[in-house]
């Protein structure tokens, strides 16, 4: 089922320990998509200048992107530039441009807009809502946000998260938003809003998925990141287990709460592939079987009990929609 991604498409300029890339292919939109494609069919809304690469045009092309909402106009595309120290915990921006981004308003083709699934990528809570009102209702909508828009437009984004299905934000932003020091508060705080279901991006550590109802066995789960030998470029971590986990619900359809766990354990590998390179370099080739392999890897390091949770069918209960859209 096809799957719409709206957000930046960059040309970043990035410096690791492992080397430097100046003006690859980056941007959210375009990691979302990348690792998505791996699994079914994405259509792409976002914003370029005629500076970007038409080589990059046909990368995205070759996964079979749908570029029909991809804007291309005169001037100059969304460009950043960032260093990463030795821990690669830590970014340090160098140099923004918004260019064209910056007034950047996104425009669904109508023959998108009945996609099935949608994420809005992290961009401003206002244009999110702007393509909420321009689609039918999908099967899933799951949207990103950062601190800056958390602290500079809290109301729209409060007003977005009120709307779909799935939050995704890391832990800091949840502590931020939620006004909690605890990170259950803050989870059930953003679950209040409306949301069936919050993931909280935890970086080298991990992930997590917060459900509704049931123990907090049922409500919680918890996945490691996949154990790498080193680490070439960090940038599009997120996005890129972003665009595996939504890719992994739209080919299978399972909207369950097994569903939504598996998904994060596949959105955890596509992301541990991503940053064994620069920009999408190490998407460029992948396969699903490549991701198989991971995946067996995955669940062998995790096993600690063969035996499994405690009868039910709490696991395959659906995954429910946003409990609020209908009234808002």
């Amino acid at each position: 089922m096809a799957i719409m991604v709206v957000g930046s498409v960059a040309l970043d300029s990035v410096q690791t320990p492992h080397g430097s890339r100046e003006a690859s292919l980056g941007g959210a939109c375009t990691y979302f998509a990348t690792a998505a494609s791996l699994f079914d069919r994405v259509r792409m809304v976002g914003v370029v200048g005629t500076d970007f690469p038409e080589q990059y045009l046909d990368l995205l092309r070759s996964r079979d992107i749908d570029l029909a909402g991809l804007q291309i106009l005169p001037g100059e595309t969304f460009s950043w530039s960032g260093r990463y120290g030795v821990d690669m915990g830590d970014v340090e921006t160098l140099d923004t441009r918004l260019n064209l981004f910056s007034d950047f308003h996104p425009v669904v083709p109508e023959s998108y807009r009945e996609s099935p699934f949608l994420f809005l990528a992290n961009i401003d809570p206002d244009l999110q809502l702007e393509v909420l009102s321009q689609v039918e209702r999908p099967r899933l909508t799951a949207l990103d946000s950062m601190d800056f828009w958390i602290t500079g437009k809290r109301a729209s984004l409060t007003r977005a998260m009120s709307l779909v299905d799935l939050v995704v934000l890391n832990e800091t932003e949840v502590l931020m938003y939620s006004g909690r020091s605890r990170l259950i508060d803050g989870a059930e705080a953003i679950l209040d809003l409306g949301p069936a279901a919050l993931v909280i991006k935890r970086g080298s550590e991990g992930s997590m998925l917060v459900t509704r109802g049931g123990s907090i066995g049922e409500r919680y789960f918890v996945t490691p990141a996949y154990l790498l030998p080193a680490v070439t470029d960090p940038t599009g971590a997120g996005d890129t287990f972003a665009g595996g986990m939504m890719g992994y619900l739209a080919r299978t359809g399972d909207l369950s709460v097994s569903g939504m766990r598996r998904a994060l354990v596949y959105g955890t590998i596509v992301a541990s592939f991503t940053v064994q390179g620069f920009s999408v370099d190490a998407l460029r080739n992948l396969t699903l079987d490549d991701i198989a392999a991971r995946y067996r890897d995955y669940r062998c390091m995790t096993l600690y009990d063969p035996s499994p949770c405690p009868a039910g069918d709490w696991l395959e209960r659906p995954l429910g929609r946003n409990t609020r859209a209908g009234t808002n």
